[in-house]
C-alpha cells in the first residue's frame, strides 16, 4: 500500500526464476513502484541498489540492479537510493553461504580470492541507515554507498570467518568456467541454489569506492566491523567444543587500504 508520507522500495530475488526474470524484479517493479509513488505523492521513496550496480558488470544480476537505479531516478527524481555492500548478519547469504562450504572438499575461490577485495556492511547499520534517511530531511535524490570500515582480500576475509569457526580453512584456486559448470548443475534446482554463476561472478568482484558520494557516517549511522559481529552469523557454525570460545580468540582478518 502506498501512502503519502513514504514508500521503501526493497524486492529481490538471487537468481533468474520461472516467473520473475532480473529484469522484471530489478526494473520493471522498481519503476512501476517509482512511478505510483510519484502519482500517489508520496513525499519519499527509497531504493536499495547495490554498491557494485554497473550497466558493464560481469554479473547480469549487478547490471540490472544499475539499470533499476536509472529508472527509479527518471520516475522518482527524489528518490533515496541506498547502495550497501555485500550485507552480513544473521542468515545472510555471505558468510554463512562460505561457512557452509565446509560440507565440500574445501574453498574454491578464483585466483585465491586474492584480486578480490571486499568491504561488507552489517545488516543492523543497513536498517539504521533506512531509518535515519527516513527521517533525515535533506537525503531527498541523494545516493549513498554504504558499507563496513574495512576492506579485505575476499581470501583474507573467508580465512578469519573459518578463524571465527575453529574449523581447518583449506582453499584452493578454481578457474572461472570450472566453477561456472560447477554452478550449472546447481541451478537446476527448483529450490534455492548454494551457487549460482552470477553469484560466483558477484562474490568475485572488487568493491568499488564512490568517494563522492555520502554514507554510512552522513546519515549519523557509525560503520560496525566485521570482528565485532562475525560471532553473531557463525557461531552456529561452530563444533560443539567451541560454541562458547570467545572471539577475540580468532586472529582478526587484515584490512587493506591500496586497493
Amino acid at each position: 500500500m502506498i501512502d503519502n508520507t513514504g514508500e521503501l522500495e526493497l524486492t529481490g530475488i538471487q537468481k533468474k526464476q520461472l516467473n520473475f526474470k532480473y529484469e522484471d524484479v530489478f526494473v520493471n517493479i522498481p519503476k512501476q513502484i517509482a512511478e505510483l509513488s510519484r502519482e500517489a505523492g508520496v513525499e519519499k521513496l527509497i531504493h536499495i541498489s547495490h554498491l557494485n550496480a554497473d550497466m558493464k558488470s560481469p554479473s547480469k544480476y549487478l547490471r540490472n540492479k544499475a539499470v533499476g537505479e536509472r529508472v527509479v531516478r527518471q520516475e522518482f527524481p527524489d528518490a533515496i537510493i541506498l547502495k550497501p555492500s555485500e550485507i552480513f548478519g544473521r542468515e545472510d547469504r555471505f558468510f554463512n553461504h562460505y561457512a557452509n562450504m565446509r560440507w565440500f572438499v574445501g574453498v574454491p575461490l578464483i585466483a585465491f580470492g586474492k584480486k578480490t577485495v571486499k568491504q561488507p556492511v552489517y545488516v543492523v547499520d543497513v536498517a539504521k541507515a533506512i531509518i535515519s534517511a527516513i527521517k533525515d530531511t535533506d537525503a531527498k535524490g541523494k545516493t549513498y554507498t554504504l558499507t563496513g570500515p574495512n576492506r579485505y582480500l575476499l581470501y583474507d576475509l573467508v580465512e578469519y570467518v573459518y578463524a571465527v569457526l575453529h574449523r581447518a580453512f583449506l582453499p584452493y584456486p578454481l578457474p572461472r568456467p570450472v566453477y561456472h559448470l560447477l554452478a550449472r548443475f546447481f541451478e537446476t534446482t527448483p529450490f534455492e541454489p548454494w551457487t549460482t554463476r552470477d553469484k560466483i561472478d558477484r562474490f568475485h568482484i572488487t568493491d568499488m569506492r564512490f568517494p563522492n558520494l555520502p554514507g554510512l557516517e552522513d546519515l549519523g549511522v557509525v560503520p560496525t566491523p566485521v570482528e565485532q559481529k562475525a560471532i553473531e552469523v557463525l557461531r552456529r557454525h561452530r563444533k560443539y567444543r567451541w560454541l562458547e570460545a570467545e572471539l577475540e580468540e580468532a586472529k582478526p582478518a587484515r584490512p587493506v587500504s591500496n586497493m
